[in-house]
């Protein structure tokens, strides 16, 4: 149970910071794009420092589901993972509601133009960032001195370059709650399907460059 609780605190703290970002700066406009980029970047380094030898920080159903493909991560542990991420995300959510009532998407993520654009973005996005976690964590836990720094900077760039067009999500559980909570149903299954298919892909693409 500590490592279910620490997946539902540390999703909840990544979608808290990321998401409330969004929402502080449409309503404030104070925060900036790289601001948002870097508030993403920042608490994902944060939380994977935090909870990383916990949990492995996961924080992300589609890390979790790719870490099951590649033999990593017991199948057991997979529904209470992304049951616990889900939750933290929901409960993350409805916070920012409560504190922000009169604010739309609080922080959901829309395809800017085309959905199957934004489909192959997301695929990349989070085949690029399954890459790097892949090759950098022990097991399916991400540990080490710079493992922190190193996935917390790919978030961030990404999240800078891509936000504009897809919103950079990388997460089904960032996706999924705002989502809901905000009621912007209609595009929500690409972010599930592109960033768990991206995971995916990863594994084997690592397999290809290593044993």
């Amino acid at each position: 149970m500590k490592r279910y609780w620490a997946e539902f605190l540390g999703t909840f703290m990544m979608v808290f910071a990321g998401t409330g970002a969004m929402v502080i700066n449409d309503l404030y406009g104070s925060v900036s794009h790289l601001g948002i980029g870097l508030t993403f970047g920042l608490v994902v380094m944060a939380v994977i420092y935090s909870i990383g030898s916990i949990s492995g920080a996961h924080i992300n159903p589609a890390v979790s589901i790719a870490f099951w493909v590649a033999k990593r991560f017991d199948g057991k542990e997979l529904l209470p993972y992304i049951s616990f991420q889900l939750m933290g995300a929901f409960v993350s959510s409805l916070s920012l509601k409560v504190m922000f009532p009169e604010h739309e998407l609080l922080g959901a993520t829309l395809p800017v133009d085309t959905w199957q654009q934004s489909f192959v973005l997301e695929f990349i996005l989070t085949f690029i960032l399954m890459f790097v976690i892949l090759l950098l964590s022990e097991g399916s836990k991400e540990v080490g001195v710079m493992t922190g720094l190193v996935i917390g900077s790919v978030v961030a760039f990404e999240a800078i370059f891509a936000g504009p067009v897809s919103g950079a999500s990388m997460n089904p559980a960032r996706s999924i709650a705002p989502a809901v909570v905000s009621g912007h149903l209609a595009h929500l299954w690409l972010y599930v399907v592109s960033t768990t298919l991206g995971a995916v892909a990863s594994v084997f693409a690592v397999k290809l460059i290593k044993d």
